[in-house]
């Protein structure tokens, strides 16, 4: 079993393919943390709980035999304000008597096969109760009448599990929540280094390596979105880990909106890992009776380096996140007209491109912003979610039959979040976007941010969503987010519920997406907010793909896509050709391909040569498809680490196969490059399939490749395709 409670012992043993977390149920019904690491078979692990010496300074509960503990020197499975626990902790609720001391003991426990939903929040699934076993573990402060469900999932044969927590207002009182984390893990040492992501608007998710130093450090946001700037995703790794080895934990938040992660190095040389929902502006009044759902996180173990933590993300998202038709099926390349026209179309000069796109070999067209009212700049006309059929020059109907006609699938933008200051809807209804009596609103990109805390708000704008879509044949929706949360204020709370504001936000958006996916359930959704404004796992549960960044450079694009690939499998990352003039065609789609490809031009403007590229690309996108969408990753050579080149390979789940590419970034110093590659079976035997050349795995990683030769300019890049000799 991979969970096992030890009655007399009072232990919970959770095991993955890879790793163990063990916790105990110590005196007074504390709920302990023993040990969370490489994957072993007993739990003898009683002597881990402490981290330091008992000392005056350090209270005690005197009902507790036990001398030497105290909550401020134990590792704490989750740990409560004000009672002894010195560190962040993971819970404070302040009662009705306006305290908020809060200690949460053990009373109970069930497991059983399969995974629970959550409540309103996305969440990884499964579809056989096989693939998946469930601890939940009830935990009551008897002072207060409040109640937690710990709920630990374990994906045992994939190498991960899942956290989240509830909590519910069993007393006959209002409580407010005033922070709850999803996770909690202590460890017994800060020796660690730990890796996030930060980035800005077109430099999204570029990793970052420290050391962790005393005292509490993290990421986090407080836009009301996970956001450019740091992604809800980091890594606890072993001072020497690399690709290949020593130990990486990885976590990641499956939400949207504002998180944290913290760690907590204490004065015994012990750290506390933390992530769950930011608790800066967050306040939650729960009602006798009320339950809060907290999102899940995600928790890796790899004890085989940096990456077979990502591989062991990548191989769960695609299974257990991602869902309906999309999951599975191949998606469409297709072709978006924004770079090209931006807003400045017609519905013929749309119809051309369909016509050479039809030619070049692409599948679907998509029509971004500027459709709808009087949207002819981003000033105006957000939430006028009507046809401008002048500007078409015929009903959607009518045009997305014309496209149909051609051969392509049809695609369209929203941004259904928003609302323009010079738009009928505000005229209309101005109470309806977020606001704070007596404030001047914030602008930003001429748009506010509709209160999707409100169901009269969501339903108005679903219903003309949901007319758009029903009137032609839609088969692709790129869903947009320009611009961040200000004033957080919603004129249909009291008072006392304003704190709540970010999160009911999130909850009402994640409502349309799954009202999307139930009524449209073959409609592609690709997710998108100033390019990765919001790359999580919470947008991936409604939308397979989230486009990568409004950055196109191949160039750029490296460091974004490696950081990206930390955690987020190839076939979520939008990635396009463009007209960017840094590169050639070849090494734009090159970079392009680790991802769901398409391109974000003009087709008219090909020459004959160019249109001939074009089409060898688009047969190379069917060639590779399944070694890149379902393969596993492996990054040779890290462009935030090498200033000169940058190269990865894929390689299939049975190992028959493998897609290596490298990029120049800038000229390097020296001709030669020895490639070692990864992941291959080092007993098969592979041909190169432009040499003809035969090489044996063990060859190709253990001796390498000796390309010299290859291409060394600027912006140059080459692939290698390697297939097994049966």
């Amino acid at each position: 079993m991979p969970i096992r409670f030890d009655e007399k012992e009072k232990i919970f043993h959770l095991d993955t393919a890879t790793s163990s977390y063990v916790m105990e149920i110590f005196e007074q019904n504390y709920l302990l943390h023993l040990y969370y690491g490489k994957k072993i078979p007993d739990h003898n692990l009683k002597r881990l709980k402490y981290k330091g010496w008992f000392a005056s300074f350090s209270p005690m509960n005197r009902l507790v035999e036990d001398g030497g503990f105290s909550p401020d020197i134990c590792m704490m499975e989750y740990p409560g304000q004000n009672t002894g626990d010195f560190r962040r902790t993971a819970v404070a609720v302040r009662n009705a008597d306006g305290n908020n001391a809060t200690d949460f003991r053990y009373a109970s426990h069930k497991i059983y096969a399969g995974k629970p939903a959550l409540a309103g929040l996305p969440a990884l699934y499964v579809e056989d109760d096989a693939d998946a076993t469930t601890l939940e573990i009830t935990m009551r402060d008897e002072v207060t009448g409040m109640r937690v469900v710990l709920c630990y999932t374990v994906f045992e044969h994939l190498g991960a599990m899942t956290r989240s927590v509830r909590i519910c207002n069993d007393s006959d009182r209002p409580a407010r929540i005033e922070s709850v984390y999803s996770t909690c893990v202590d460890f017994p040492t800060h020796d660690y280094d730990l890796i996030t992501l930060y980035g800005r608007w077109l430099k999204e998710r570029t990793a970052e390596r420290r050391p962790i130093a005393r005292g509490r450090q993290g990421v986090g946001s407080l836009r009301g979105s996970s956001s450019h700037h740091q992604n809800p995703f980091a890594a606890v790794v072993s001072s020497g880990a690399d690709e290949d080895c020593g130990e990486a934990y990885g976590f990641n938040l499956v939400y949207s909106s504002n998180f944290s992660f913290d760690i907590d190095s204490d004065q015994n040389g012990g750290m506390r890992v933390l992530m769950g929902i930011n608790p800066d502006g967050f306040d939650w009044l729960l009602a006798p009776g009320e339950a809060f759902q907290a999102p899940e996180t995600v928790m890796v173990y790899s004890d085989q380096g940096i990456g077979e933590m990502s591989r062991i993300f990548h191989r769960l998202y695609r299974k257990h996140l991602i869902r309906g038709k999309w999951r599975d099926a191949k998606r469409p390349l297709l072709i978006n007209n924004w770079e090209a026209t931006a807003m400045d179309f017609t519905g013929e000069k749309l119809l051309s491109f369909a016509r050479v796109a039809k030619e070049l070999g692409m599948e679907m067209l998509v029509m971004d912003d500027g459709w709808f009212g009087n949207r002819f700049d981003d000033h105006r006309a957000l939430g006028d979610w009507h046809v401008n059929e002048e500007k078409l020059g015929s009903t959607l109907h009518e045009f997305v039959e014309k496209v149909n006609e051609i051969g392509l699938r049809f695609g369209i933008w929203f941004e259904p979040e928003m609302i323009s200051r010079d738009s009928d809807l505000y005229r209309a209804h101005p109470d309806w976007c977020l606001h704070v009596p007596g404030r001047e609103k914030s602008i930003a990109r001429y748009q506010y941010v509709l209160d999707y805390s409100r169901q009269d708000v969501r339903d108005y704008i679903y219903g003309l969503m949901h007319h758009v879509l029903s009137t032609a044949n839609v088969a692709y929706l790129k869903w947009d987010f320009n611009r961040n949360l200000t004033e957080a204020g919603s004129a249909a709370l009291p008072p006392e519920r304003q704190g709540e504001i970010f999160h009911r936000c999130v909850l009402g958006t994640y409502e349309i997406m799954g009202r999307l996916n139930r009524d449209f359930p073959d409609l592609l959704i690709e997710n998108c907010s100033g390019g990765g404004g919001r790359f999580d796992p919470g947008m991936l549960y409604y939308s397979p793909q989230i486009w990568t960044s409004d950055n196109t450079d191949p160039i750029e694009r490296l460091t974004i896509q490696f950081g990206t690939s930390l955690c987020y499998p190839a076939s979520t990352m939008g990635a396009h050709v463009s007209a960017n003039k840094r590169t050639g065609y070849d090494t734009k789609a090159n970079v392009a391909l680790w991802g769901s490809f398409g391109y974000e031009l003009d087709p008219n403007t090909f020459s004959a040569e160019e249109r001939e590229i074009v089409k060898a690309q688009i047969a190379e996108y069917h060639k590779y498809y399944d070694v890149i969408h379902y393969g596993d990753l492996y990054r040779l050579i890290d462009p935030a680490q090498n200033a000169f080149r940058a190269a990865w390979m894929f390689v299939s789940e049975d190992k028959s196969e493998a897609l290596v590419t490298s990029v120049v970034m800038r000229r390097p110093p020296e001709y030669a490059l020895y490639l070692r590659l990864k992941g291959l079976d080092p007993e098969k035997l592979y041909r190169e399939e432009a040499s003809g050349e035969v090489y044996s795995g063990a060859s190709l990683m253990y001796a390498g490749l000796n390309l010299f030769g290859t291409d060394l300019d600027d912006g140059t890049s080459f692939k290698l395709y390697f297939k097994e000799v049966k």
